[in-house]
Protein backbone atom coordinates (compact mmCIF):
# COMPACT_ATOMS: atom_id res chain seq x y z
CA UNK A 1 0.00 0.00 0.00
CA UNK A 2 1.55 3.28 -0.61
CA UNK A 3 2.00 6.23 1.61
CA UNK A 4 -1.02 8.15 2.95
CA UNK A 5 -0.57 12.16 2.94
CA UNK A 6 -0.41 14.11 6.50
CA UNK A 7 -1.32 17.17 7.73
CA UNK A 8 1.23 20.12 8.01
CA UNK A 9 0.61 21.22 10.94
CA UNK A 10 2.43 21.76 14.16
CA UNK A 11 2.71 18.01 16.08
CA UNK A 12 1.19 18.40 19.60
CA UNK A 13 2.66 15.29 20.96
CA UNK A 14 6.67 16.42 21.57
CA UNK A 15 7.58 12.72 21.53
CA UNK A 16 6.10 12.24 17.94
CA UNK A 17 7.47 15.52 16.88
CA UNK A 18 10.98 14.60 18.09
CA UNK A 19 11.13 11.32 16.12
CA UNK A 20 9.51 13.54 12.83
CA UNK A 21 12.15 16.43 13.18
CA UNK A 22 15.13 14.06 13.52
CA UNK A 23 14.04 11.71 10.47
CA UNK A 24 13.39 14.65 8.33
CA UNK A 25 16.16 16.41 9.27
CA UNK A 26 18.53 13.44 8.30
CA UNK A 27 16.41 13.27 4.82
CA UNK A 28 16.88 17.22 4.31
CA UNK A 29 20.85 16.91 5.15
CA UNK A 30 21.06 14.17 2.92
CA UNK A 31 19.26 16.32 -0.71
CA UNK A 32 21.45 19.09 0.08
CA UNK A 33 24.35 17.34 -0.44
CA UNK A 34 22.86 15.09 -3.38
CA UNK A 35 22.26 18.17 -5.21
CA UNK A 36 25.27 19.97 -4.00
CA UNK A 37 27.28 16.76 -5.64
CA UNK A 38 25.21 16.51 -8.91
CA UNK A 39 24.47 19.94 -10.03
CA UNK A 40 27.74 21.87 -8.59
CA UNK A 41 25.83 24.43 -6.37
CA UNK A 42 27.26 26.06 -3.64
CA UNK A 43 24.66 25.09 -0.50
CA UNK A 44 24.16 25.92 3.07
CA UNK A 45 21.59 24.14 5.59
CA UNK A 46 21.31 25.85 9.00
CA UNK A 47 19.15 24.39 11.21
CA UNK A 48 18.10 24.71 14.75
CA UNK A 49 15.65 22.74 16.97
CA UNK A 50 13.02 23.60 19.56
CA UNK A 51 15.31 22.78 22.07
CA UNK A 52 18.15 25.03 20.54
CA UNK A 53 20.57 22.25 18.79
CA UNK A 54 22.08 23.65 15.90
CA UNK A 55 22.61 21.22 12.88
CA UNK A 56 23.90 22.33 9.55
CA UNK A 57 25.46 21.09 6.24
CA UNK A 58 27.79 23.25 4.10
CA UNK A 59 29.18 22.12 0.66
CA UNK A 60 31.68 24.89 1.01
CA UNK A 61 32.63 26.72 3.95
CA UNK A 62 29.68 27.83 5.60
CA UNK A 63 30.64 31.35 6.76
CA UNK A 64 31.98 32.48 2.88
CA UNK A 65 28.31 30.93 1.69
CA UNK A 66 26.34 32.93 4.46
CA UNK A 67 29.03 36.42 3.65
CA UNK A 68 28.51 35.92 0.09
CA UNK A 69 24.62 35.68 0.52
CA UNK A 70 24.87 38.93 2.97
CA UNK A 71 26.50 40.56 -0.25
CA UNK A 72 24.24 39.48 -2.57
CA UNK A 73 21.11 40.90 -0.06
CA UNK A 74 22.77 43.66 0.15
CA UNK A 75 23.47 44.58 -3.40
CA UNK A 76 19.88 43.31 -4.35
CA UNK A 77 18.42 45.34 -1.95
CA UNK A 78 14.84 45.14 0.23
CA UNK A 79 11.68 43.71 -2.30
CA UNK A 80 9.69 46.35 -3.06
CA UNK A 81 6.67 44.90 -1.74
CA UNK A 82 7.64 44.47 1.83
CA UNK A 83 9.14 47.70 2.01
CA UNK A 84 6.28 49.57 0.82
CA UNK A 85 3.83 47.32 3.60
CA UNK A 86 6.29 48.21 6.56
CA UNK A 87 5.87 52.31 4.97
CA UNK A 88 2.33 52.21 4.63
CA UNK A 89 1.56 50.24 8.52
CA UNK A 90 3.99 53.12 10.11
CA UNK A 91 2.26 55.39 8.40
CA UNK A 92 -1.10 54.23 9.81
CA UNK A 93 0.06 54.06 13.06
CA UNK A 94 1.06 57.54 13.22
CA UNK A 95 -2.27 58.50 11.73
CA UNK A 96 -3.91 56.77 15.28
CA UNK A 97 -1.53 58.63 17.21
CA UNK A 98 -1.91 61.71 15.74
CA UNK A 99 -5.78 61.12 16.01
CA UNK A 100 -5.15 59.98 19.56
CA UNK A 101 -3.33 63.29 20.31
CA UNK A 102 -5.72 65.27 18.93
CA UNK A 103 -8.91 63.98 20.82
CA UNK A 104 -6.70 64.21 23.93
CA UNK A 105 -6.24 68.09 23.30
CA UNK A 106 -10.32 68.78 22.64
CA UNK A 107 -10.79 66.68 25.93
CA UNK A 108 -8.08 69.21 27.54
CA UNK A 109 -9.87 72.62 25.95
CA UNK A 110 -13.12 70.80 27.76
CA UNK A 111 -14.48 69.36 24.21
CA UNK A 112 -15.41 66.02 23.27
CA UNK A 113 -16.24 64.90 26.79
CA UNK A 114 -19.59 63.19 25.84
CA UNK A 115 -18.26 59.22 25.78
CA UNK A 116 -16.05 59.89 29.09
CA UNK A 117 -17.01 57.81 32.41
CA UNK A 118 -16.82 59.20 35.72
CA UNK A 119 -13.16 57.79 36.58
CA UNK A 120 -12.06 59.52 32.72
CA UNK A 121 -13.25 62.91 33.81
CA UNK A 122 -11.92 62.62 37.38
CA UNK A 123 -8.37 61.59 35.41
CA UNK A 124 -9.03 64.83 33.15
CA UNK A 125 -9.76 66.56 36.22
CA UNK A 126 -6.50 65.97 37.76
CA UNK A 127 -4.46 65.99 34.99
CA UNK A 128 -5.99 70.17 34.60
CA UNK A 129 -5.19 70.86 38.20
CA UNK A 130 -1.46 69.53 38.11
CA UNK A 131 -0.80 71.36 34.44
CA UNK A 132 -2.37 74.69 36.43
CA UNK A 133 -0.62 74.58 39.37
CA UNK A 134 2.92 73.99 37.44
CA UNK A 135 1.54 76.71 35.00
CA UNK A 136 1.26 79.23 38.12
CA UNK A 137 4.84 78.10 39.49
CA UNK A 138 6.41 78.90 36.42
CA UNK A 139 4.64 82.46 36.22
CA UNK A 140 5.83 83.22 39.70
CA UNK A 141 8.96 82.26 39.02
CA UNK A 142 9.65 84.28 36.33
CA UNK A 143 8.10 87.25 38.56
CA UNK A 144 10.51 86.81 41.07
CA UNK A 145 13.35 86.61 38.56
CA UNK A 146 12.21 89.99 36.81
CA UNK A 147 11.71 91.76 40.44
CA UNK A 148 15.47 90.65 41.57
CA UNK A 149 16.89 92.22 37.85
CA UNK A 150 14.32 95.30 38.66
CA UNK A 151 16.02 95.50 42.31
CA UNK A 152 19.87 95.00 40.84
CA UNK A 153 18.82 97.79 38.44
CA UNK A 154 18.39 99.90 41.20
CA UNK A 155 21.13 99.47 43.83
CA UNK A 156 23.18 99.90 40.52
CA UNK A 157 21.79 102.90 39.75
CA UNK A 158 21.48 104.13 43.27
CA UNK A 159 25.50 103.45 43.22
CA UNK A 160 26.28 105.34 40.46
CA UNK A 161 24.21 108.34 41.53
CA UNK A 162 26.56 108.36 44.53
CA UNK A 163 29.33 108.54 42.50
CA UNK A 164 27.84 111.33 40.68
CA UNK A 165 27.35 113.07 43.78
CA UNK A 166 30.97 112.82 45.19
CA UNK A 167 32.59 114.07 41.94
CA UNK A 168 30.36 117.25 42.22
CA UNK A 169 31.40 117.88 45.20
CA UNK A 170 34.45 117.14 44.69
CA UNK A 171 34.14 120.10 41.71
CA UNK A 172 32.78 122.55 44.15
CA UNK A 173 35.98 122.30 46.33
CA UNK A 174 38.80 122.33 43.64
CA UNK A 175 36.89 125.61 42.05
CA UNK A 176 36.36 128.45 43.40
CA UNK A 177 33.28 129.35 45.46
CA UNK A 178 31.80 131.93 42.91
CA UNK A 179 32.09 132.24 39.23
CA UNK A 180 31.24 134.83 37.20
CA UNK A 181 28.43 133.23 35.19
CA UNK A 182 27.22 135.26 32.52
CA UNK A 183 23.18 134.58 31.97
CA UNK A 184 22.78 132.79 27.96
CA UNK A 185 20.01 135.25 27.68
CA UNK A 186 22.83 138.24 28.11
CA UNK A 187 24.84 136.97 25.70
CA UNK A 188 23.87 137.92 22.64
CA UNK A 189 23.88 141.61 23.66
CA UNK A 190 27.19 141.70 25.12
CA UNK A 191 28.47 140.21 21.78
CA UNK A 192 26.80 142.69 19.20
CA UNK A 193 28.13 145.71 22.17
CA UNK A 194 31.68 143.89 21.46
CA UNK A 195 31.47 143.92 17.57
CA UNK A 196 29.98 147.30 17.13
CA UNK A 197 33.29 148.76 19.39
CA UNK A 198 35.28 147.11 17.16
CA UNK A 199 34.15 148.11 14.15
CA UNK A 200 34.23 152.23 15.41
CA UNK A 201 37.40 151.33 16.60
CA UNK A 202 38.60 150.07 13.47
CA UNK A 203 37.11 153.87 12.10
CA UNK A 204 39.19 155.55 14.73
CA UNK A 205 42.20 153.90 13.74
CA UNK A 206 41.27 155.06 9.76
CA UNK A 207 40.61 159.06 10.99
CA UNK A 208 43.91 158.77 13.20
CA UNK A 209 47.17 160.91 11.45
CA UNK A 210 49.54 157.97 13.02
CA UNK A 211 47.70 155.35 10.65
CA UNK A 212 47.18 157.27 7.53
CA UNK A 213 50.42 157.45 5.52
CA UNK A 214 48.89 158.73 2.65
CA UNK A 215 46.04 160.82 1.37
CA UNK A 216 45.71 158.97 -1.71
CA UNK A 217 45.61 155.19 -0.06
CA UNK A 218 42.48 153.21 0.03
CA UNK A 219 42.89 152.69 3.81
CA UNK A 220 39.24 151.21 3.99
CA UNK A 221 40.02 148.38 1.48
CA UNK A 222 42.94 147.40 3.79
CA UNK A 223 41.38 147.10 6.95
CA UNK A 224 38.93 145.39 5.56
CA UNK A 225 36.11 148.09 5.52
CA UNK A 226 33.69 148.54 2.83
CA UNK A 227 33.44 151.86 0.78
CA UNK A 228 29.82 152.13 1.93
CA UNK A 229 30.85 152.28 5.52
CA UNK A 230 33.81 154.55 5.32
CA UNK A 231 31.25 157.31 3.18
CA UNK A 232 29.15 156.88 5.88
CA UNK A 233 31.58 158.03 8.93
CA UNK A 234 32.05 162.17 8.73
CA UNK A 235 35.26 163.25 8.50
CA UNK A 236 37.21 164.79 11.11
CA UNK A 237 34.34 163.10 13.53
CA UNK A 238 36.10 160.78 15.85
CA UNK A 239 34.50 158.36 18.16
CA UNK A 240 35.81 157.68 21.32
CA UNK A 241 33.61 155.48 23.05
CA UNK A 242 30.45 152.92 22.45
CA UNK A 243 26.73 154.99 22.23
Amino acid sequence: MGRGKIEIKKIENVTTRQVTFSKRRVGLLKKAKELAVLCDAEIAVIVFSSTGRLFEFASHCIKKTIARYNKSVDHCGPLPGTENERYAAEVNILKEEIKRLRLANMQMMGKELTNLSFKELQSLEYQLHEGLLCVKGKKEQLLQEQLEQYQLKEKRARRENETLQKQVQELQVLLPAQLPVRPSNECKPFDAICQKKHDLTGAYMLYDPQFVKHEDSDTSLQLGLSDAYSRKIPSGRVYSDVD
